[in-house]
Order: structure tokens, then sequence, then C-alpha cells
């Protein structure tokens, strides 16, 4: 690891609240004329290190957006035939956008600075344990980056992640994190409504989850490497993952701390193994609860599970002096409440004044795809030279969730500061084709399972 750089949480704060204000291409009332300062013909070469389907799916969207120019370069994964698979599928939807040839198809495990070198801005989609390295890597290089979430699995990689949002922020580099409810128009007009107009008074608790039924898995392949079966299983080990409290509920924690105005500084809770005890499903847990405290007092109880057959939520919930938010990724289900009962307002999806047919019907034309908005905004901040570096707030949300995977594994109340600074490091910082994996399998194909109160070696906690 180099030298990192440890902020106080005084500069952790100012950063994260300076970088978090966030409109919609909608809401600016710009055209991508108006916002390009840079020639129609002049091309954006995007990059994509990851082509899974999430991968997959932001290459699409970087595709989309309305910017002349925008070409897929070079792409790049860990198993060749998921780079052929994506390359096929996004020819099929951008045939004269997709400009990889044979040359610039990069396989392996250092794949990706092939990827970086050959591009102007690239798509970090890979299993979220590379994620601070990559992002090192590109922004090292001069690069414009769309990172998914979450930014790291351990503190040493959040604390990589703030190192280069520093570095990216001196390089005038433009970086955007896949948080999307942050770009999402109901969860924006939502924060509106209790910042600038008080409707539920001053938050003073909240609730958020993400309870559903599970994730895939896969099984090993005849003469893979215990490697590659986990890095192809990513989900299922803490080193490339960080539980689904990191990799799912992330997105319900950030809306929290986005609300609430700033990260928790504290953490307890439980956890475990329910339904997915078999030894295949590596070492992460399938339900976490965990109460998280902030600085001013207020306390979010959240909620993540992988069961089937039971209670499933993907929502977020806070309560005020004078009434109740609810908020959900479905605009209609974004309301508030009165302590009596009474909705004291509701989001609504832009209206349009007439069908396109011109007979004057009023149609609801719905909401921009925050996916989609993500890549119209981060382009558009490339083509005018506006800032835009999602990476502070992106590092502060990741932490929050590892800091309650710190609490459901080891049973302890852990501390912000604690957190922040734990020496644990899960991911390596280099990995080959060579490299042993942190989780190494028992004689019966077990992996270390952290067990609170109980020090499990290899599952270490902070």
């Amino acid at each position: 690891m180099s030298t990192e750089t440890q902020p106080t949480r005084r500069e952790f704060l100012g950063k994260t609240a300076a970088a978090a204000t966030v409109t919609s291409v909608a809401a600016t009332g710009l055209t991508v004329a108006q916002s390009a300062n840079v020639a129609g013909s002049d091309r954006i070469k995007v990059g994509l290190i990851g082509s899974g389907g999430r991968g997959s799916g932001a290459a699409n969207q970087a595709l989309s957006t309305k910017q002349e120019g925008v070409v897929l370069h070079a792409i790049c994964d860990a198993f060749k035939e998921k780079a052929d698979g994506a390359l096929s599928n996004l020819r099929t939807k951008h045939a004269d956008k997709v400009q990889v040839d044979d040359s610039r198809i990069f396989t392996g495990l250092d794949g990706y600075q092939g990827v970086i070198d050959s591009c102007d801005l690239v798509i970090l989609t890979t299993p979220p344990g590379f994620r601070p390295y990559h992002f090192e890597a590109a922004i090292n290089a001069g690069k414009h980056v769309f990172m998914e979430k979450p930014v790291a699995v351990d503190s040493p990689g959040v604390r990589k992640v703030l190192e280069m949002a520093k570095v990216a922020d001196e390089k005038n580099l433009k970086v955007v994190v896949g948080l999307q409810r942050r770009y999402q128009n109901c969860y924006l007009e939502a924060l509106k409504q209790v910042k600038e107009q008080g409707i539920i008074g001053d938050i003073v608790s909240g609730q958020v989850y993400w309870n559903g039924g599970g994730i895939w898995f896969r099984d090993k392949q005849e003469g893979q490497s215990e490697l590659m079966y986990q890095i192809n299983n990513w989900y299922f080990f803490t080193w490339l993952c960080g539980d689904h409290i990191n990799e799912q509920h992330i997105h319900n924690i950030d809306v929290a701390n986005w609300f609430i105005g700033g990260h928790p500084e504290s953490a307890q809770g439980m956890g475990g193994r329910m339904q997915r005890v078999e030894k295949k499903y590596g070492q992460i847990y399938d339900h976490h609860y965990v109460e998280y405290t902030y600085a001013n007092g207020v306390r979010v109880n959240s909620q993540c599970r992988h069961q089937a057959g039971v209670y499933n939520a993907v929502r977020e919930e806070f309560t005020g002096t004078k009434g109740k938010l609810y908020l959900d990724n479905g605009a209609q289900k974004t309301y508030a409440l009165d302590h009596k009962g009474n909705t004291i307002w509701r989001y609504r999806p832009a209206r349009a004044a007439a069908d396109a047919k011109g007979k004057g019907k009023r149609v609801v034309t719905g909401d921009p795809d925050p996916y989609q908005t993500e890549h119209d905004i981060l382009q558009a901040a490339i083509r005018g030279n506006t800032p835009k570096n999602d990476a502070y707030y992106g590092a502060e949300s990741t932490l929050s969730a590892v800091m309650g995977r710190m609490a459901t594994y080891s049973g302890k109340e852990i501390k912000w500061d604690d957190a922040l600074n734990s020496k644990v490091q899960h991911m390596p910082a280099i990995v080959t084709a060579e490299t042993e994996p942190p989780a190494k399998p028992d004689g019966e194909g077990g992996y270390p399972v952290a067990i609170p109160g109980v020090q499990v070696p290899g599952a270490e906690v902070i």
C-alpha cells in the first residue's frame, strides 16, 4: 500500500457536504449543446472494466446519452467469455458506437491497465474489492471515472479512494459513483421538501431496509482455480464483496447519510446465517441488523436480509418533529404524513401539457431513469468542464456500510474513527493469477465465517 491520507472528521464531512449536492439534467434546464464546450466531432473514448450485468448496463447507458462522439473503445473482464458476450449485446444496441477491435479486448486480472491506457472515461464495474486500486490507476493516468458502488470492502480501501478523490480534484477529473438515488427525481424533490420546506420538521430517527430473497450462485467449473472460482462467485466472499450490507444495502445507508447530513458516529448490531448455511456460500451473512447513531443524536435502524419466504422491503423512512417521510424507488410511493396520518406531501412525476399528436391531453411522462441520468451528468461535466466528484460521499457511505458489517461480525459497538483507521485489509492491493485467495477453504470446503464475540482466523473484523 502506498502512503495513505488520514482525513480528519471535519475534513471528511466538509468534503462530503461540498460534493453531495446533485441536480438532475431535467432540473438544470440545460441542453447538451448549452453544456458542452467540446466540438461535437471530438470523441469520448469509453472503456469498460468488468463486463457483467451491471457493467454491460452501465456501458449501454454511457452510449445512450445525447452527447456526440461517445464510443466504446476498449473492454476488459477477468473472463473472456463475459467480455465477448457483453460486446455482442452492446453491438446489437449501438452498432455504430461500439468501436472495439480485437487488440482492445483485454482479459485476465491485469487487463484493466490496457483499458485505462487507451480511453478517456473508464467504467469500473468489477467486484468491489478491486475498486480502490482500479480507481487509483485511472486517476493517476488522468482519466474520468464512472464507478459502481460500493467503492471498497475495507477501511484501507476507503482511505485509498479518499486519497485519490483529492488527486482527481487536483487534476480536474470528473467522477460519478453509482448511488443512483442521488440522481433520482423523487429523492431529490423529497430532500428539497425536507431541507428547504421543513415538511417533517427536524429528523429524529430513521428506518432503512434492503430485505430480499437472495442473490445468484455459480458452481465451480471443472479445472477452475480456487482464486478464479472466488472471483467468479465474488458476492459470497468478504474480500471481494464486503458482504451484502455493503454491496446492496449501501444504497439505503447512503440515503440516511444524505438526508441527515453526515455519517454515523457509531454502530452496533447483530447478524448471522440462518437460511444460507451451506459451506459453499462462502463467508457472508444472510441477515444484518444495525443501529446507527449520528452526531446529532439521530438513530437509524438498518435492516438487510437475503432470505426466502419472508417480508421484503427496499425503502427508507424518516421521522421528524412534524411528520414522517416515506421514500421508495417507485416515485408513486414517495410521500409524507403528519403525526395524525394526514398526507402533507406526495411526489408526482413530471407531466407534459399535451401528447405527441397535439390533442391537448395531459399525459404522465414519467421521470428519467436515474441510471441513465448518472451518465448524462457525467458526460455533460466532461464536455462542459464543470466540477463533478462523487468519490467523497461514495467513500463515506461505503465506510458506513463497512462499519455496520464490523458491528455485526464482532458483536461490538464500533466507532467511526476506529472504523476509518482500521488496519484490517481484506482485499490485497495486487491480485494476479498466482495470488492465494485471502479466504482459504478448509478440508471440508468451508470458509472462515465471522462469529460475534469470537476471533475467527481468516475472518478478522477490526
